[in-house]
């Protein structure tokens, strides 16, 4: 039950390169991917727990070693905060940068389709903004995957 299966450091390097590959994956797939869950998301994110269950373990069934693994998992958790906390190049690389959507009542449909935006969201976030298209100073779609509006100032056009 305790007794490993394979080298000790194998464990520990099967879980960096799982975490970091998927970090890249989960990067790549944009910010609403991870800012906004829909059940669609939550079963790919289910599903690449599972694809990648095997990988991280690699057959490993001790509890010796799948404790090893999350040890490793948290402590590259805890690693990548550190790093984003006191650089700003890595939490731009890590996390990313918010993206301008919209300014001055115009919104920037070629940013929305690339960041995958539907117009439905940017009108849900300026309804909760209660601010009308024309009010609009400033629409940002977040590192997050919120959008947040900026309104101008009351009676400026």
């Amino acid at each position: 039950m305790f007794d490993l299966q394979a080298a000790w450091w194998e464990l520990p390097l099967r879980a960096l390169i799982v975490y970091a590959t998927l970090l890249v994956f989960v990067r790549v797939s944009g910010r609403r991917t991870v800012g906004q869950f829909t059940p669609f998301d939550l079963l790919v994110v289910m599903l690449l727990s599972e694809s990648v269950s095997e990988g991280l373990s690699g057959g490993e069934k001790s509890v010796t070693g799948g404790l090893l693994s999350a040890l490793t998992l948290i402590i590259l958790n805890m690693a990548v905060a550190f790093f984003t906390s006191r650089s700003k190049g890595v939490q731009g690389l890590v996390e990313g940068n918010a993206a301008l959507i919209g300014k001055d009542g115009r919104l920037f449909h070629e940013v929305l389709r690339r960041e995958r935006v539907p117009l439905s969201d940017v009108e849900q976030a300026l309804r909760e903004a209660d601010c009308d298209l024309s009010q609009m100073k400033k629409a940002f779609l977040e590192a997050d995957g919120k959008i947040s509006i900026l309104q101008k100032a009351e009676g400026v056009q």
